[in-house]
């Protein structure tokens, strides 16, 4: 299981629909919101908790 590093929700990779690569790594996401987040900037979302608010939709 992957960790949404947007949201910090549990992703199923091999269920997983959306993706994105970043400086060689693969990101899982639980909704299109996180997804758009994360390629918009993805520098704010790793190493960090969940950003309050994170406006995605999922929870």
């Amino acid at each position: 299981m992957a960790i949404d590093p947007v949201c910090k929700m549990t992703v199923d990779e091999k269920l997983a629909k959306l993706k994105s690569d970043y400086k060689g790594k693969t990101f899982y996401f639980c909704a299109p919101g996180c997804k758009a987040a994360f390629d918009e900037n993805p520098i704010r979302y790793l190493g960090k908790a969940a950003p309050k608010g994170c406006g995605c939709g999922c929870r």
